[in-house]
């Protein structure tokens, strides 16, 4: 049986290791161009590795970039253990309700299963920004759901 301290425990072990992995990954080149979207998001897929030690789990690792000002709406990210790193730019971060945040290249955040994200912003007028998301997903669900309006 797969205890919640140690799920957790495999979870911040993962985010540390697909944090130094994609530092590795941006600065040798070797993250694909973006999908163009017409909005001005665009998500690369980098990683979808099951794990096989912890049933119905599995690492799910994209890449997020914003143009200037662009936001989502409103989601939750379904059984999934979600950690981001800031690559480039201003991220403004807000999960259920609190007060948004500002966080700047370097920066990690967290957000818990099933958490409302309910800020998700470039807040830069002019730089675009990049964020590596790193998931501990449950496998049976998909990474964002929309929150109904």
């Amino acid at each position: 049986m797969v205890t919640r301290g140690l799920l957790v425990s495999h979870a911040v072990t993962a985010a540390g290791a697909a944090l130094v992995a994609s530092g590795l990954l941006w600065t040798s080149g070797v993250i694909p161009p973006a999908r163009a979207a017409d909005n001005g998001a665009a998500n690369v897929d980098l990683l979808k590795q099951p794990l096989p030690d912890i049933p119905g789990r599995e690492v799910r690792m994209t890449l997020l970039q914003r143009d200037p000002l662009v936001s989502s709406a409103p989601h939750r990210h379904p059984g999934h253990y979600t950690f981001g790193y800031v690559v480039q730019g201003t991220y403004e971060f807000g999960v259920n309700g609190q007060p948004p945040r500002t966080l700047h290249a370097g920066d990690v955040f967290y957000e818990p299963p099933g958490a409302l994200h309910s800020v998700s912003r470039n807040a830069s007028p002019n730089e675009k920004l990049k964020i590596v998301v790193f998931m501990v997903a449950d496998s049976s669900k998909p990474s964002t759901v929309p929150e109904p309006k």
